[in-house]
């Protein structure tokens, strides 16, 4: 059985924009979208109440991935699409879903201002026990937004992508995570950004200002580790172009300015789990709650 792009939909200008992205990215994978619709019943005593009770409600929310699906499927001939609702508390029948999918697609309200995301605790929760791809989506995500401006500074979706930006941590390089922000360009047929933060080590930080020259020697050795660490990836995708950018500081707050010209953020979680709860990491968290493009979580060991 093919896996899924499966995407969550509660009705929400941000879960529309999740869908419309997902069917989007179906299409370049070539699988099937499966909309996901989670019911959650109501109180006891609401589901007492004759025109709000549950199976009122359920009801109309049955609507979301039936209408849904029929509108993709006119903007997406094609496209193979089916939408089930599923009962259960939301983080848990969504963690369930990924069983089968390829990714799971999320949508996630914008912080306004600066821009940016609002994660919220369901997509928190799904995020700290997945074991598949995350990707997060803003409201108001257009296709548009993912490619260059045409040759008169309009939007538009028939010029090229704009770069995939991934996250790496060269101490910990994941194979999985490196694979999926080679094929997310590699389909995209646009180039790959690799974004690697560091900073003074602790003995520099705490003792004398570091000269510049040691400075530099510290951020040679940094940009020839990225090297050596994308070495096997740039052989395995020839045709990849790829832009390593080593730069000192923060890695989330290089990330989040990447993400102003990127079509997708690719950023890692390492999946552990400790009594406090899984971690999702400071980096990550940055990103999520600050990019201005989709962000795709990887989870890996």
């Amino acid at each position: 059985m093919p896996r899924t792009v499966t995407v969550g939909l509660d009705g929400s200008a941000e879960s529309r924009a999740a869908a419309e992205w997902a069917a989007r990215e179906a299409q370049l994978l070539g699988l099937p979208l499966k909309l996901v619709q989670v019911w959650e019943p109501v109180p006891a005593p609401m589901a007492e109440a004759p025109l709000l009770g549950a199976g009122t409600q359920q009801y109309w929310t049955k609507r979301i991935p039936r209408e849904t699906s029929a509108g993709i499927r006119v903007r997406h001939p094609g496209l193979d699409v089916t939408g089930e609702q599923l009962s259960g508390p939301p983080a848990d029948v969504l963690v369930g879903a990924m069983k089968d999918a390829e990714l799971l697609v999320l949508g996630s309200r914008a912080l306004g201002g600066i821009g940016g995301f609002m994660v919220g605790s369901v997509g928190l929760s799904v995020l700290a026990h997945a074991d598949r791809p995350v990707v997060f989506i803003r409201a108001g995500e257009q296709a548009a937004d993912e490619h260059d401006m045409d040759p008169v500074g309009i939007p538009s979706a028939a010029t090229a992508f704009r770069p995939v930006v991934l996250g790496l941590d060269i101490e910990s390089p994941d194979d999985e995570l490196i694979g999926f922000a080679f094929a997310a360009a590699a389909r995209r047929g646009t180039s790959l950004r690799v974004v690697h933060g560091w900073n003074l080590p602790a003995y520099y930080a705490y003792g004398p200002s570091a000269d510049l020259e040691q400075h530099g020697a510290l951020a040679l050795r940094e940009s020839t580790a990225l090297t050596e660490v994308l070495r096997p990836w740039t052989e395995k995708f020839p045709e990849a172009e790829v832009t390593e950018e080593c730069h000192y500081g923060s890695p989330g707050n290089h990330l989040v300015d990447a993400s102003h010209r990127a079509s997708l953020v690719v950023v890692g979680r390492r999946a552990r789990r400790s009594p406090l709860g899984a971690h999702i990491g400071s980096v990550t968290h940055a990103v999520l709650h600050h990019s201005t493009a989709p962000v795709a979580v990887v989870s890996h060991g």
